[in-house]
C-alpha cells in the first residue's frame, strides 16, 4: 500500500516522484523496464524544464552532466531561404536548448529522489491492469519475475506513455487527430568543422533536421505519413543519397548507414484526452495527450505536467483525500496549454510540411505567413518562447517537507 503508484518512470513519472516526495507524499514508481537504455527518445531539455530544476537547486548538477546546447535554431530551403529563431533573447537564466540522452535525464532525476526516504522505485514491474472498487480506482496490478503483484493506492497516475495501458483500462475519452508525418531516427559522425547549432532542411519532397550530440549528429529524415515501407522499398543507396542531396557536407559520412537496423522508425501520433482523470486516477504527459515531435517540446510538456500535479496534489495526498475536483483543477491548470500547442503544432504541420512532403520536385519556400509574422518586432520572439516555455510557464510550489538522506 502506498498513498500515491505513479506508473511509468519516463519523464513525467520520474518527476512528479521526485517532486511528490520532496513533499512528503509516500510515492512509488513503476517502471516496466530494467533500465532506461532506449535510443531516439525525447531528449531536448528546454528551458521550461531547466527553470523547474532550479527551482530544486538541481541545475547547477545537471549540467555537469555531458550534453551539448543550443542557442539558435535555423531552418534553411533547398531554394536558398533561411529563418533562425534565437533563444538568446529571452529572459531567463537558460537562454539555450540542452541535448542530452534521456537515460541520463531520468538516471539524474531518479538518483536525486532515491536520497528522500519515502520514494521507491520498482524496475522490471509491467503494469497489467488497474484495480477497481466502487467505480474507484485503488491502485494496479503489476507482473514481475516473481509473478502478479497487487498494488494498492490512494491516487494512482498513468504517466505510461502515448500507449499507456493505464489510461486504456480507465475508459476515458480521447480525441486524435492523424499528424501527416512520420519520422526516420539515425546518427552520422560530427566532425570539428560542422556547425555547431540546430538546423533543419526543407526540400522538395523532404524535411531533415540535425542536432549535435556532442560526438555525432541525432538526425531526423521527415517522412509522409505511413511512407517507411516505400522509403525501405527504394533501398538503402537512395536512402543515402537523398539524405546527401539535402545535407552535402555528409556526402562522406551516409556510407556508415549499413543495415536499416541502423535507422529507427517513429509513427507520429497526437492524441488529447478530453477527461485525464476519474475517481482514483489521473493521466499525465503522453498517457493524457501524444504530441507531435514538432519543436521538440514533448518531454519538456509532460514536465510541466508533473509540477503542476505536484503542486496541485500534494496537500490532498498528504491529508489522505484527494476529490475529483482536485484531479479536474490539474487538467484544467494544463489542458489549455496542450492545446494551444497541440494547435501550433498542426499549424506549422500544415504550412511547412505537408507542401514539402507533397512537392512535385520544386524546391520548397518558406511561407509567406511564416515569415511576415516573424517580421513584426512584437512577435519575434514569440516563436522561442513558446518552444522554450510553452503557452504557461510552470515551477515548482510544492514546498520540500521531507529531509533527503545523504
Amino acid at each position: 500500500m502506498t498513498t500515491c503508484c505513479v506508473v511509468g518512470c519516463g519523464p513525467a513519472g520520474a518527476v512528479l516522484g521526485l517532486l511528490l516526495a520532496r513533499a512528503g507524499v509516500d510515492v512509488i514508481v513503476l517502471e516496466k523496464h530494467g533500465d532506461f537504455l532506449r535510443d531516439f527518445r525525447g531528449d531536448t531539455i528546454h528551458p521550461s524544464t531547466l527553470e523547474i530544476l532550479d527551482d530544486l537547486g538541481l541545475a547547477k548538477r545537471f549540467l555537469a552532466l555531458p550534453h551539448s546546447r543550443a542557442e539558435q535554431f535555423t531552418l534553411r530551403t533547398t531554394a536558398g531561404e533561411t529563418l533562425s529563431f534565437d533563444f538568446r533573447v529571452l529572459h531567463t537564466k537558460f537562454p539555450f536548448i540542452v541535448f542530452v540522452p534521456q537515460w541520463d535525464f531520468l538516471n539524474f532525476v531518479t538518483a536525486e529522489a532515491r536520497r528522500y526516504p519515502n520514494f521507491r522505485l520498482l524496475m522490471n514491474a509491467d503494469v497489467s491492469g488497474l484495480i477497481e472498487e466502487s467505480d474507484t480506482v485503488c491502485g494496479v496490478r503489476y507482473r514481475t519475475d516473481a509473478g502478479e503483484t497487487d498494488m494498492r493506492a490512494l491516487l494512482t497516475i498513468g504517466a505510461d506513455g502515448r500507449s499507456s495501458r493505464t489510461r486504456d483500462a480507465a475508459a476515458l475519452p480521447r480525441t486524435t487527430t492523424s499528424p501527416p508525418m512520420d519520422v526516420l531516427w539515425f546518427r552520422l559522425s560530427r566532425d570539428r568543422n560542422d556547425p555547431g547549432h540546430v538546423q533543419a532542411i526543407l526540400g522538395p519532397g523532404h524535411f531533415i533536421a540535425m542536432f549535435d550530440r556532442g560526438s555525432y549528429w541525432q538526425i531526423a529524415y521527415v517522412i509522409p505519413k505511413d511512407g517507411a515501407d516505400a522509403v525501405r522499398a527504394a533501398g538503402l543507396e537512395a536512402f543515402r543519397r537523398s539524405v546527401a542531396n539535402l545535407l552535402p557536407i555528409f556526402a562522406n559520412r551516409v556510407g556508415a548507414l549499413v543495415d536499416w537496423d541502423q535507422i529507427k522508425l517513429l509513427t507520429v501520433r497526437s492524441d488529447r484526452l478530453t477527461r485525464w482523470y476519474r475517481a482514483g486516477y489521473l493521466a499525465i504527459g503522453d498517457a493524457a495527450h501524444a504530441m507531435s515531435p514538432v519543436g521538440g517540446v514533448g518531454i519538456n510538456v509532460a514536465i510541466q505536467d508533473a509540477a503542476a500535479t505536484a503542486n496541485i496534489l500534494w496537500r490532498p495526498l498528504l491529508h489522505g483525500s484527494v476529490s475529483n475536483t482536485s484531479l479536474a483543477a490539474v487538467q484544467h491548470r494544463r489542458e489549455l496549454s496542450v492545446r494551444i500547442t497541440q494547435t501550433l503544432q498542426a499549424l506549422m504541420q500544415r504550412q511547412l510540411l505537408v507542401p514539402a512532403l507533397a512537392h512535385g520536385g520544386r524546391p520548397p519556400h518558406i511561407p509567406p505567413v511564416i515569415r511576415g509574422a516573424l517580421a513584426v518586432p512584437g512577435l519575434r520572439t514569440l516563436l522561442p518562447s513558446l518552444i522554450a516555455f510553452g503557452v504557461f510557464r510552470s515551477r515548482v510550489e510544492s514546498p520540500a517537507r521531507a529531509a533527503p538522506s545523504n
